[in-house]
């Protein structure tokens, strides 16, 4: 498998310096008519009598639309960024890498545009598995790599000598005199290649025996179990209603993954990786989200840009 591309930041970069090249032009905002009169305008005639005027009012007084004056400024914007993101063309074709895993393994993708959530579909001799994971995860990650949290300046206290040498370890000088220039570039690249956790829902479902599902997340090429919960059938398992939320939510479910002896997770392990659930699905979720979230962001785009022109 192909590494992963720079999804978020390295995204944002390459959309910054095409916008600096683009040459739109903007529509100026549309000055409206002062509310304020002239003087001359609040000077009334001198009146001898008063008379009453009684208004006619009609039902059949045609409705005027009301133009807002930032309608096109918006719609201009809105093409703007739709040809930045064709530009870019992540989202014209699935990448080889996608294709690759799709071919080899026996899953069969079931992604309905627009829809956010992703499943993938096969058979294992008397078992149907489903794997459903999500596109807002990769949205979530955005968060948080917005929180200024992140980008705090480390206090630094001590004595000259320790600042220094901590200076020279957060600007990565100690180690680039180290490290062989190639070695210190391939260790750059794998810093910098982001790595978010795709939670994944893994539903085993036997027509006779009910359903384990699996809670787990895909990240770093790994499977993370977290919790196996069994239902003693397949529409308590994977049916979308309150009643049967409640009825999980109230079942004795077992432990935290975690907490099972370490030879019976070792071999819970085994038992998903021989059903596909391995390194391989864990490499392709979370390329597969950016590629579909790339994709749809460009749909969302053409149809607020085809609402506001309406």
């Amino acid at each position: 498998m192909m590494a992963r591309p720079y999804i978020a930041l390295g995204r944002a970069a390459v959309r910054s310096q095409l916008l600096r090249r683009s040459t739109a032009v903007f529509s100026q905002p549309v000055r409206g008519l002062s509310l304020r009169s002239s003087s001359k305008a609040h000077m009334a005639p001198p009146m001898t009598t008063i008379s009453r005027h009684v208004r006619a009012f009609s039902s059949s007084l045609p409705y005027a639309r009301p133009s807002g004056t930032v309608d096109e400024e918006l719609h201009a914007k809105l093409e703007q960024e739709i040809a930045v993101e064709v530009d870019l063309g992540e989202h014209d074709e699935m990448p080889e890498s996608l294709k690759e895993f799709l071919e080899n393994s026996q899953f069969k993708l079931n992604d309905k545009p627009g829809m956010e959530e992703v499943e993938l579909v096969r058979r294992f001799g008397d078992e149907t598995i489903r794997v459903i994971f999500s596109i807002a995860d990769l949205n979530a990650v955005d968060e948080k790599l917005d929180d200024p949290s992140l980008y705090e300046q480390e206090d630094i206290s001590g004595s000259p000598e320790e600042i220094e040498a901590s200076q020279k370890r957060a600007s990565g000088t100690e180690s680039r005199s180290a490290v062989a220039p190639e070695e210190d570039e391939q260790e750059y690249d794998e810093a910098s290649e982001p790595a978010y956790p795709a939670r994944l829902n893994i539903t085993i479902e036997k027509s006779a025996s009910g359903a384990l599902q699996v809670e787990a997340i895909a990240q770093d090429g790994m499977i993370i179990v977290e919790n196996v919960h069994y239902h003693p059938s397949v529409e308590l398992a994977t049916a979308q209603t309150a009643e049967a939320d409640w009825e999980r939510r109230g079942r004795y479910v077992g432990p935290p993954f975690g907490n099972l002896d370490e030879d019976l997770q070792v071999l819970l392990e085994r038992y998903l990786d021989e059903r596909g659930i391995n390194a391989a699905l864990s490499l392709f979720v979370p390329d597969y989200i950016d590629f579909k979230e790339q994709k749809e962001y460009v749909s969302w785009l053409k149809n607020v840009k085809s609402f506001v022109q309406a």
